[in-house]
């Protein structure tokens, strides 16, 4: 049973949430559900008053950003975006994060939508690839040359990626026509659609990537983490993966005052 200090310190003596943390969720729904599995499994935490708040808008009806960014659809997500990061800044967010890497194609509408920094995953997840520790001992140089995308039509098109990697000296290689369509079955009919799927599925244009100078494969869509998860290690030996969604919990974790654990 909460005692009354324990309340003070989950909510605040005002009662409400304390600069939680503002999650613009539900694109897609099932890879807003496992970033906040991550968030909790990474917070270093013995009691429930240790763990990040947060709220989650499930906002699944948010329009299709790929079928929008590639001219496919008139309805566009931005606004949309937009209307619930003010829902969420009028409840006291203290930041916001979005688990979707399409998304951040309007990334520029929800800044003008409210003053509150969105802690962007594709900023985080580049960073994660500049790491040092991400290379040592699985690589011989301090960082790669190129990097292959496995994500969105929409995300590629946006060129979210390719820009900021470029802007850091790194070259984004992307899969062929035949190694995209791959891709798109995977999230669209395989975990958007509830059916579920892996990695192996895309084992050939993973290798394809590789042959053509990848050190390193980021998985720059969160349902591709959501396969990812159902992925054995040992199904693909040797592949640097660097996970969009992995990246932005630990990213949530630290903006929110916590710290990782040891063991993470």
């Amino acid at each position: 049973m909460d005692t009354d200090t324990d309340m003070d310190a989950r909510t605040g003596r005002d009662g409400g949430f304390a600069g939680f943390v503002g999650v613009l969720g539900g694109v897609g729904p099932l890879a807003t559900v496992l970033f906040m599995e991550r968030v909790v499994r990474l917070t270093d935490a013995a009691r429930d008053q240790d763990h990040v708040d947060m709220m989650v808008l499930q906002h699944a009806t948010v329009p299709d950003r790929t079928a929008f960014v590639l001219g496919r659809s008139p309805d566009d997500p931005g606004p949309v975006l937009a209307a619930d990061a003010r829902r969420l800044a009028g409840a006291g967010a203290g930041f916001l994060v979005l688990p979707c890497n399409t998304a951040h194609a309007f990334a520029g509408a929800i800044a003008a939508a409210t003053p509150l920094p969105l802690l962007s995953a594709v900023d985080v997840t580049v960073s994660a690839v500049l790491a040092h520790d991400t290379w040592a001992g699985r690589l011989s140089g301090p960082r790669p040359e190129a990097v292959g995308l496995l994500a969105t039509e929409g995300t590629i098109a946006s060129g979210v990626y390719a820009d900021a990697f470029g802007a850091r000296g790194i070259k984004t290689l992307v899969p062929d026509v035949a190694g995209q369509a791959a891709v798109t079955s995977l999230v669209y009919a395989g975990v958007k659609a509830g059916r579920g799927g892996d990695l192996t599925a895309l084992e050939g244009v993973i290798a394809d990537l590789r042959r053509r100078g990848a050190a390193a494969i980021v998985l720059g869509c969160t349902e591709l983490s959501v396969a990812a998860e159902a992925t054995p290690a040992h199904l693909l030996p040797g592949v640097v993966l660097v996970d969009s969604l992995d990246e932005l919990a630990r990213a949530t974790v630290l903006r929110a005052g916590r710290r990782l654990r040891a063991d993470e």
